[in-house]
């Protein structure tokens, strides 16, 4: 009856003169509820799930405190879900649930989303991220991490019913030893932050430097001060005065308590890379290729800031949903997810090559950008570097290295 009622108001449109037909046309569409016009529709339903987190200081006044990183791009990719969605009769939503900083997470979960949402978003802490994961409302819904980059859970500490959307830190620490190697840098001197975080990255350099048959020639604890005018002036050249030469400074500090202030103030001219200077991310404002210049564009005029890993890591999550469902014609939860870590899947990442999800870790793999301040560098996998089945895979932990439980059992 009410498709009827459209085409009657369609051809009226079209037997009144054109500009008052088009102003009737309008007019209607403005009034007729979004609801009625998506009615037929197949409804797929995700949630998003975060919790407000302290927000450190800046290192630099001039580095913007963004909040509620992820949800912008978790929104652009409902929009681009949607418009796909008009040709396949699917409705995307999104509903967003914020815990705050003191609430609980796995109440929030149980009592909103369960039962609810087979598909959830998660941007959430290493912990709470399996915390999450282990509930038993959670068995039957497909959480899709953008958050954690920790290598134990795509390893020792994997769920069956995560898929993790940014890449881990080996895959980081695997593509700048891979530019390294490229560019002959083979002696690396390793300064190490005094957080948990930061000894996690060296762990993983220390790995690929392994791998890759690289000499790290030593490595120190950062002990000194915080504050930039004394770093400056004398701690960083007497603590980078070593007795042997090296290529490159290679610096673990995720929390960018002082690894800005090592560049131009080493003992001997050399590069800085790692999570300064030169930084292995899967997203940075410098890119440009491969249609990224477009979706830049579209996100900062509708959020107002450049687009960080997490939002990048959110828009993924939602548009691999999206893809799954217009393929699969499906909204029901197996489908989709055997779909999601099938050979078949494939994502658009604007990095030049298709996504698709390790079966045997449910890891994204993905380039990764290697990006300067102000300008991108590289991409890995660095060409040469060879796979025999895509060169992607040799960033990270490949299926025979890996120690996830179902990883092991498919080889």
């Amino acid at each position: 009856m009410f498709i009827k009622k459209c085409l009657s108001v369609k051809m009226l449109s079209t037997i009144l003169p054109p500009r008052i037909g088009l102003i009737f046309f309008i007019f209607f569409q403005l009034l007729v509820p979004d609801a009625l016009f998506a009615k037929g529709k197949q409804a797929v339903k995700i949630a998003y799930l975060t919790q407000t987190q302290k927000v450190l200081p800046a290192l630099s006044n001039l580095d913007p405190i963004i909040e509620n990183k992820g949800v912008s791009g978790a929104e652009l990719a409902i929009e681009d879900n949607n418009t796909t969605g008009e040709y396949t009769k699917q409705q995307f939503s999104l509903e967003k649930f914020i815990v705050p900083l003191d609430g609980n997470v796995a109440n929030i979960f149980n009592q909103k989303i369960a039962k609810k949402y087979a598909y959830v978003v998660t941007n959430l802490a290493p912990d709470l991220t399996n915390t999450v994961a282990d509930l038993a409302e959670a068995k039957d819904v497909l959480l899709l991490d953008v958050a954690t980059v920790d290598d134990a859970l795509r390893n020792k500490e994997c769920r069956v019913n995560v898929l993790h959307l940014l890449p881990s830190r080996a895959m980081r620490a695997d593509a700048l030893a891979q530019y390294m190697m490229k560019k002959r840098w083979t002696k690396w001197f390793l300064v190490i932050g005094n957080t948990k975080e930061d000894k996690l990255f060296a762990e993983a350099i220390k790995l690929s430097a392994k791998k890759f048959n690289m000499n790290i020639v030593q490595e120190k604890i950062w002990e000194h001060t915080f504050d930039a005018r004394r770093t400056a002036q004398s701690d960083v050249a007497v603590f980078t005065q070593l007795d042997e030469d090296y290529d490159v400074l290679v610096v673990a500090d995720e929390q960018g308590q002082f690894g800005e202030y090592l560049d131009y103030r080493t003992w001997i001219p050399r590069p800085i890379m790692g999570t300064q200077g030169l930084v292995a991310t899967s997203w940075h404002r410098t890119h440009e290729q491969w249609g990224a210049t477009q979706i830049q564009n579209r996100f900062k005029e509708k959020a107002g800031r450049w687009m960080e890993e997490e939002d990048y890591g959110a828009y993924l999550a939602v548009r691999a949903i999206g893809e799954a469902a217009t393929r699969t014609k499906s909204n029901d939860l197996q489908p989709i997810k055997d779909y999601l870590l099938s050979d078949q899947f494939a994502l658009q990442g604007y990095k030049g090559t298709s996504l698709s999800f390790r079966s045997w870790d449910h890891q994204l793999r993905q380039p990764v950008l290697l990006a300067a301040p102000r300008s991108l560098v590289a991409v890995a996998p660095i060409e040469g570097f060879l796979h025999p089945k895509t060169e992607l895979d040799t960033l990270g932990y490949d299926q025979p290295e890996t120690t996830c439980k179902w990883g092991k059992s498919s080889e």
